[in-house]
């Protein structure tokens, strides 16, 4: 058993040597451990294929017990983010690439990839009907509102005054980074997609401990 797990603990020093090399924001003991967290999540897959990395369903419940996120919608669209390689599991260099971003992105980093989580069909473009779905999913449903669809084609109106700035009737990527570039908190203008402050405390205390810790 001792063999097996320096066995393991020395593939994992190797892979986390090479993961480390190509990712940003994550030094080599810091991939160590978000490569064996990642074993652990996948180790608990009951789905025979699990070798291939974490499925669609254990992603999102990772997003919603580890990080709050709620919208089923967004969650698939940040699944499929992650997911580059769109075979439907996301691969131990996927994790640590898209956490990388996820956790500690720069500014343009999380354009991209808030822009990429909004584009939901891959055009290059968030569109008028594309922006009235995810707000219509994100916003809270009042009961007394007669007609709520008019409040958020309203919303959506109001928001492509604001950020489409070549007035095309939607959003491109240089007008989406333009619009939060003057105002930040336009990043997650259409749902929240990335993790809060607390979130990213709580899960790097607990990731970031020793790896080799029992």
């Amino acid at each position: 058993m001792s063999q097996m797990s320096a066995m393991n603990r020395k593939l994992i020093q190797n892979l986390a040597e090479t993961i480390s090399k190509q990712v940003k924001h994550f030094n080599k003991t810091e991939t160590m451990c978000l490569i064996r967290l990642f074993n652990g999540l996948v180790g608990e897959q009951t789905e025979r294929r699990a070798g291939n990395g974490l499925d669609r369903g254990k992603f999102r419940n990772i997003l919603h017990n580890t990080f709050g996120m709620t919208d089923d919608m967004i969650m698939d669209r940040v699944f499929r983010a992650f997911d580059k390689d769109n075979d439907s599991y996301v691969s131990v260099k996927e994790w640590i690439e898209g956490l990388s971003v996820f956790l500690r992105g720069t500014l343009d980093e999380k354009i991209k990839y808030c822009f990429n989580v909004y584009d939901l069909n891959g055009d290059g473009y968030i569109s008028r009907e594309e922006m009235f779905h995810m707000l219509k999913n994100s916003l809270i449903r009042q009961p007394t509102e007669e007609d709520p669809d008019e409040g958020i084609k309203d919303l959506v109106e109001i928001t492509l005054k604001k950020m489409d700035h070549d007035h095309d009737s939607r959003l491109s990527y240089a007008d989406f980074e333009k619009a939060v570039r003057e105002e930040n908190l336009l990043l997650e203008a259409f749902g929240t997609c990335l993790p809060d402050a607390k979130s990213i405390q709580a899960f790097e205390a607990d990731a970031f401990r020793d790896p080799f810790e029992h």
